[in-house]
């Protein structure tokens, strides 16, 4: 039986500013970084205390691994992060130069801002609380209406 998900693939065009920029800036925790000689370097972080999942960062080997730099969902949130103040968690980023799409909002299932990495990744950060189901309807309703 499968029982968590352990690590997810992040390609990234420089691992050192990677580092850098996931620890230093997003305030992630340096879990692995192992010289594998000829296969390269396991590079590893993850948020907060949390050992798993980690983000394996990787750099692209081929042309079509470089295009999905910044895009391995596109169009999409590729990542949520919790985090249990999403306004000081975004004044905090937005500090420290983090890219946002918007202020935090609040939803039906949290409070939410949406920002993009140094590559073009989008996440989401989320302050979940127990989901309104009557405003969650009424957004239905107004999505279904539109």
């Amino acid at each position: 039986m499968i029982g968590e998900l352990s690590h997810v693939t992040l390609l990234v065009d420089d691992l050192d500013e990677a580092l850098a920029y996931y620890t230093d800036v997003l305030g992630f925790h340096e879990r692995d970084d192992v010289d594998m000689g000829e296969m390269g370097r396991w590079l590893t972080v993850s948020p907060g205390a949390q050992e798993l999942p980690q983000f394996s960062l990787m750099e692209p080997e081929t042309d079509e691994q470089r295009e999905r730099v910044g895009a391995q969902v596109p169009g999409y949130v590729a990542f949520v992060l919790g985090t249990d103040d999403c306004r000081a968690e975004y004044d905090r980023l937005r500090e420290a130069g983090v890219e946002f799409h918007g202020e935090p909002e609040d939803n039906p299932w949290g409070v939410e801002a949406r920002f993009e990495d140094r590559y073009g990744n989008v996440f989401d950060l989320v302050e979940p609380h127990e989901m309104d189901e009557e405003a969650m309807a009424a957004m239905m309703d107004e999505a279904a209406a539109n």
